[in-house]
């Protein structure tokens, strides 16, 4: 008997390039393949790309480089690149990385238990990364034998039509495509079955969900976001809601109001700004002004005032000036954000921006980033302390690094709390925890006793 080929799966990126990974691995299981935690024992090993950000891309070549040295040792191995690497660079990743045997984009992702098939034997590598605007996200229900036990990622949507200016996902993950509202409730439903209690809906632009015409012919009145909210919030057993990631100018009233009409909506919103300057967010083409932001920011903690809001920003992006580093340093005293990612501007060919004239120096770009990641620590820090004495319903995640009856766990707002509790606690159970210090990346506090 034949054993079963092993795989192995590097992800880098996002939390899309997370659940992509787990589709794959999925199919490959279903294909007769079993997962390797052990890079050096895969029959196959597939590195799933991202190129968002330089440096992400960066590891992913770095990987791929020595991986050759694999390669030589065991001329049997398949090598596939995945994602938005393999979907931007394609024929030319050949190029640097002449060891790989396949190059899948994400639309891809689906076929690659057959294009495998194809490469028994065959000693020309396979470059399949075409985007489709016909293609649909296919009917896929998660396997619950595996992975998380209490909380799931669903993907309602893939691609983007912003062409925001230093952005490359339009063209690496394609425009819009939703989901149709049937496949996701189903899949909510069967995680939610298996006693999954949390899920993180998905997608580049989640409040554009449905906005693409392309949910099938499914007759629905599920057509925009917040529609889609309350269905899931309505299959039984979903406990928290969550939703990643949101672009400002389709922050709908309807989806605000979510927040204070959906029990299980947690009250946490990550709305990136970019930046706190309308002549760079008009170069960026973000499609609003930093007061449309704060406006919409106004009426959203009128409608929830309890909600935990979360950004990212770009310093360095070309042509900025000290006035606009400033005007962005000043959004973040105006909305005080409870936390922030934040990272120096890089040229993503092909987005627009790699053109843009008045590139700012690097070691500009450096000191901007740690005065700004300097304040914003100071922020988050005071938000944390604003926490003690407060109870929380927190969602276990696991045991705490220390010793003894620690656990560790996160808040409807996001926040990580470390706890003491009773043993016995399960991954999954919300605890009412009350909160005795804040620290500058997380919580700490006590289990309520009965």
């Amino acid at each position: 008997m034949n054993q079963a080929k092993r795989y192995y799966i590097a992800t880098f990126g996002c939390q899309m390039n997370e659940r992509d990974s787990e589709i794959m691995g999925q199919l490959l299981q279903e294909s007769s393949y079993s997962a390797t935690e052990v890079m050096e024992q895969a029959d196959l090993i597939v590195v799933n790309t991202c190129s968002v950000r330089e440096k992400a891309e960066q590891k992913a070549y770095s990987l791929l480089g020595r991986l050759k040295k694999l390669k030589e040792k065991n001329s049997a191995l398949v090598i596939a690149v995945a994602g938005c690497v393999a979907q931007q660079d394609g024929q030319r990743l050949l190029n640097r990385i002449p060891h790989a045997d396949l190059v899948i984009g994400p639309q891809k992702i689906y076929d690659l238990p057959t294009l495998l098939l194809g490469q028994k034997g065959c000693k020309t590598p396979e470059v399949r990364t075409g985007l489709s605007p016909a293609f649909a996200i296919p009917a896929f229900l998660p396997d619950v034998t595996s992975g998380s036990q209490f909380k799931r990622f669903v993907t309602i949507m893939q691609g983007c039509d912003n062409f925001c200016t230093y952005c490359v996902v339009p063209y690496t993950r394609g425009r819009e495509i939703s989901r149709t509202p049937g496949d996701i409730v189903a899949e909510v439903a069967h995680l939610a079955a298996a006693g999954i209690t949390e899920v993180t809906l998905l997608g580049q632009n989640v409040n554009s969900y449905g906005l693409d015409k392309a949910t099938g012919a499914e007759t629905s009145d599920l057509t925009h976001f917040p529609d889609l909210l309350r269905a899931v919030a309505a299959v039984a057993g979903i406990q928290r809601l969550r939703f990643t990631t949101s672009h400002p100018k389709d922050l709908s009233e309807a989806l605000m109001r979510c927040f204070a009409e959906i029990d299980t909506l947690c009250p946490h919103l990550h709305l990136p700004v970019q930046s706190g300057s309308n002549r760079l967010l008009k170069l960026m083409n973000r499609k609003y002004t930093v007061e449309d932001y704060l406006d919409k920011i106004a009426r959203l903690r009128g409608i929830r005032p309890d909600i935990a809001i979360t950004t990212d920003l770009i310093v360095g992006f070309p042509g900025e000036t000290d006035e606009d580093f400033q005007a962005t340093m000043a959004l973040l005293e105006e909305v005080r954000y409870h936390g922030a990612f934040s990272f120096k501007y890089s040229d993503r060919p092909p987005a627009r921006a790699i053109a843009f004239a008045d590139k700012v120096a690097e070691e500009i770009k450096n000191d901007r980033l740690a005065r700004l990641q300097k304040r914003q620590e100071e922020i988050t820090l005071e938000w944390n302390r604003a926490y003690v004495g407060r109870t929380l319903a927190v969602m276990v995640e696991g045991c705490g690094r220390t010793t003894g009856e620690q656990w560790s766990g996160r808040a409807p707002t996001n926040h990580m709390v470390n706890f003491a509790g009773p043993s016995g606690l399960r991954p999954g159970q919300i605890i009412m925890v009350t909160i005795s210090e804040g620290g500058p990346h997380s919580l700490r506090g006590s289990a309520v006793m009965a």
